[in-house]
């Protein structure tokens, strides 16, 4: 079920109520869920129609008691709590294990008579019914024994995106990453009639691969009693806030929060690369119309962005922007040994003391008797005459045979052209990328598909991570990437080397095709196989210009879910 990694709240330095693990700065701690920033803070960052109805009248206040727990208590005898994260406003969220499989879980935990114990509980059901892999996903929604608990995943592979804004904003191609993944998430959702309402740093992670996910879809916000007349108006500007911060990192408001400083008061919201030089100008204007609706002026060409799926758009329209070139390190230069003209090999002069090694006289040549001498020599003689012999035999037979085939010159140099020309070679790929026909998934990683075709075993494209089943998660028949051979030729065979074994197919578009198919069903199947080295061998050579590479089934990722990944690609005749 699905909601984002972790059980955390974040809490404003001056809120008072600061997470019993709010100074841990490890993995575990990047990846706990976030409640909420003080209460002006967050204020300051929700838009003008996002309400927080979390003050209660005073009689309610003992229904807003946190649960009395402790560490080695357990939920439905499965759920192990290990560490308590955050006790706030009646709730308490934890670090837990699932000893029925083993892995780390976290759990939101509060009263059956909580106010908000009912809205927690519908908001946990419905976000776990999206089956995206970009949310973190609800496992469990229980009422039992007068406490209400909503069970999800634990990343710890993931961190914060407060924490990797705490030391410098990020590049231009990882801020193109991150609104381009949480706007397309976003846009999803509310296809689905889900919103998120706290879309703070703290609730956006990147894992160790690279991909953003969002946690506490829904479960947030119903813990903070937010609600918002415009849901898609908010969760729009909270992604310009997160894209603004990305670039610049400044909070878009006067107000500090999340460990960032706030714009300077008075001057209003800035565009991003006025606030710090070098800023992507796309990015900048990209936020700007994200946030128009705050208080942002919107560029003079681009309207501005009132929801996830039309900001989703205007990033699609952007250049994409590639990562940076890896940095090399020049080795050290050659030391090379120099000697004085004229006296290479001779003895230099040494310190005193130095205790000089005679030279090694080498032995004088054995003497070889006579007669083993001559014998040496008629036996020579015996194998040249030998040789000589069947060199003629051989000469005498071959002609025999031409004179009987009458083959001539350019005969014998043709057969020899035709077997060279019959071998396999291999053909040159000059163009390749990613192939997701399903609609509004978005792309699965294009800028390493190069990876895959750079004759470096080392390096890897891969897919997105996949939860519930090897097959996409029973999402999509299957996901590949597209060859472009440069013209129609004929391929003998297509070898694909995995990280993990894989099944895939190798499909062909028709040769008479102008241009490169758009679905799955326009590319014929003319091999499959699975395995971690695939050579996919039709059987009988295709002639085709664009190939797909498809992959139907995937390897365990080791941390619950499943990915794919192409290290290298070789196309022969």
């Amino acid at each position: 079920m699905a909601e984002r990694s972790t059980a955390a709240v974040d809490v404003a330095d001056n809120s008072g109520d600061e997470p019993l693990a709010a100074k841990k700065d490890t993995a575990e701690e990047a990846t706990t869920d976030g409640v909420a920033e003080a209460q002006d803070t967050a204020e300051q960052s929700a838009p003008e129609d996002a309400t927080d109805t979390s003050d209660e009248p005073e009689d309610t206040e003992k229904a807003l008691a946190t649960p009395e727990l402790h560490s080695g208590h357990k939920l439905a005898r499965r759920y192990r709590l290990e560490e308590c994260v955050t006790r706030l406003d009646g709730f308490s969220s934890w670090r837990a294990v699932d000893e029925k499989l083993r892995r780390a879980v976290g759990v939101h935990i509060l009263p059956a008579e909580h106010p908000r114990a009912r809205s927690v509980l519908a908001a946990a059901r419905s976000s776990a019914l999206i089956a995206d892999p970009r949310f973190v996903q609800v496992l469990d929604a229980v009422e039992e024994n007068d406490l209400v608990y909503v069970v999800h995943e634990w990343l710890p592979d993931a961190v914060e995106l407060t924490a990797l804004l705490a030391s410098a904003p990020l590049e231009a191609h990882d801020a193109y990453q991150l609104v381009s993944q949480v706007s397309q998430a976003m846009a999803a959702a509310h296809r689905e009639g889900l919103s998120h309402l706290r879309l703070t740093p703290s609730a956006v992670l990147r894992t160790s691969g690279g991909q953003y996910r969002i946690r506490g879809l829904g479960v947030n916000a119903a813990l903070r009693g937010i609600t918002a007349e415009r849901p898609q108006r908010a969760d729009t500007e909270a992604i310009g806030a997160l894209l603004y911060a990305s670039l610049t990192q400044r909070w878009p408001y006067e107000t500090d929060a999340y460990g960032l400083t706030g714009l300077p008061k008075g001057v209003g919201l800035i565009p991003p690369d006025q606030v710090r030089a070098g800023i992507h100008r796309g990015l900048s204007e990209l936020a700007m119309r994200a946030l128009a609706n705050d208080g942002a002026t919107a560029s003079r060409q681009d309207p501005p962005c009132t929801t996830p799926d039309e900001l989703a758009k205007a990033v699609a329209e952007m250049p994409r922007i590639r990562p940076p070139e890896p940095s090399f390190t020049a080795p050290p230069d050659y030391q090379r040994t120099t000697y004085q003209q004229g006296n290479y090999g001779t003895p230099q002069p040494g310190p005193r003391n130095t205790v000089v090694t005679p030279p090694v006289v080498p032995p004088p040549p054995l003497q070889t008797p006579p007669g083993r001498l001559l014998k040496w020599v008629v036996s020579a003689l015996v194998i040249v005459a030998l040789g000589l012999g069947s060199w003629q035999v051989a000469d005498h037979v071959l002609n025999s045979h031409d004179s009987k085939d009458t083959p001539t010159p350019s005969k014998v140099t043709n057969d020899g052209g035709d077997k060279a020309a019959s071998q396999p070679r291999p053909i040159a790929i000059s163009g390749a990328h990613d192939f997701d026909p399903a609609p509004g998934d978005g792309s699965e990683n294009p800028e390493d598909v190069p990876k895959a075709i750079d004759n470096d075993p080392s390096t890897a494209w891969e897919t997105k991570r996949y939860i519930g089943e090897p097959t996409f998660g029973n999402l999509k028949p299957g996901v590949g990437l597209v060859l472009d051979l440069g013209k129609a030729q004929t391929v003998g065979s297509v070898t694909v080397d995995f990280v993990g074994s894989t099944s895939v197919e190798l499909r062909a578009a028709s040769p008479d095709a102008a241009s490169e198919p758009t679905s799955v069903d326009d590319f014929t199947k003319i091999a499959e196989g699975t395995g971690k080295e695939v050579q996919l061998k039709p059987s009988k050579p295709v002639k085709s210009r664009y190939v797909l590479v498809w992959l139907t089934k995937l390897p365990s990722a080791g941390d619950g879910g499943y990915r794919g990944k192409v290290s290298e690609i070789r196309v022969t005749s």
